[in-house]
């Protein structure tokens, strides 16, 4: 008979979960239902008093140019970080799981960029290509590539791009990983047999069954590019040259802290949360059909 623990009160599940739903509480939903209210009042910066203003500050952030612009810039940074994460990932999932001399190294070597803080990441690849003292950058001159993130926007998204996908990696590959191990070995080996190449047998089952990890995955790397790459964009180009790496996010940021504007600050982080709930609506309305559990 399998033994199952019985709560004789009704009281100890509740005392049990009660540090983590305070934490949920307080660090959750108090500070996004604060957001809320502030989006539709007017503060001065010392929070000393306010006034209902009802939609003008949504109003006036869709009337700006240069908010609208930033919502093609974050969508198209997104979409980079979050695809080019993946496969690049996957890429090395697949070459880690084939690997037999020398594997437990190579896999911890993939894990380690996990453990370096965003900022460090970005302050790393700032170092490598700034265009007067980084390394690559310098290569790059050597080969007649102009290469300045300080000056063309391009360079700047490219770089923000490669750092937060660099950063990324690590957490896609273990997922990516422990997928491609728990396929079992006699579903390719039986393809094998009946004469499919490694693409077919990639395409045809290896992929299909780890439909599920990449569809969280695809999940959790957008929730990051939105919201987690803001401390790589604040190292290496503070949203600049021109807000051609201004991403909503940093936008929430330069609306509250530096431009105090609280009540601005707390409308667009209500629209990046919409944009962000649309988006995983979306996911698991349309890409979890194709999904094979």
């Amino acid at each position: 008979m399998e033994k199952r623990v019985v709560f004789r009160h009704r009281s100890l599940p509740w005392l049990l979960l009660a540090p983590q739903l305070a934490i949920t509480l307080v660090f959750f939903f108090w500070p996004a239902g604060q957001a809320l209210w502030q989006a539709f009042r007017l503060e001065d910066p010392f929070g000393l008093s306010s006034q209902f203003a009802g939609l003008d500050n949504f109003a006036d952030l869709f009337a700006s140019a240069d908010y609208l612009s930033s919502f093609r810039t974050t969508l198209g940074f997104s979409a980079l970080v979050a695809f080019g994460g993946l496969a690049i990932s996957l890429l090395l999932a697949v070459m880690a799981d084939r690997v037999v001399r020398g594997a437990g190294l190579y896999k911890t070597l993939l894990i380690w960029p996990y453990a370096v803080a965003a900022a460090v990441a970005g302050v790393l690849w700032l170092f490598l290509f700034s265009p007067s003292v980084g390394i690559l950058a310098v290569y790059l001159a050597q080969i007649g590539f102009n290469w300045n993130p300080r000056l063309d926007g391009n360079d700047a998204l490219a770089l923000v791009v490669f750092a937060s996908i660099w950063k990324q990696v690590s957490y896609n590959f273990l997922f990516f990983l422990a997928g491609l191990q728990s396929i079992p070995r006699s579903l390719i080996e039986a393809a094998a047999i009946d004469g499919a190449g490694p693409v077919r047998r990639f395409r045809t089952i290896v992929f299909p069954l780890l439909s599920p990890t990449t569809f969280f995955l695809l999940v959790i790397n957008f929730i990051y590019a939105f919201f987690d790459t803001f401390a790589v964009i604040d190292v290496v180009t503070q949203g600049g040259p021109g807000h051609a790496t201004d991403i909503l996010v940093y936008k929430v940021y330069n609306a509250g802290f530096k431009g105090l504007d609280l009540g601005a600050s707390a409308a667009q982080s209500v629209i990046l949360m919409l944009i962000v709930i649309g988006l995983t609506a979306l996911q698991f309305r349309y890409v979890d059909r194709k999904v094979n559990y």
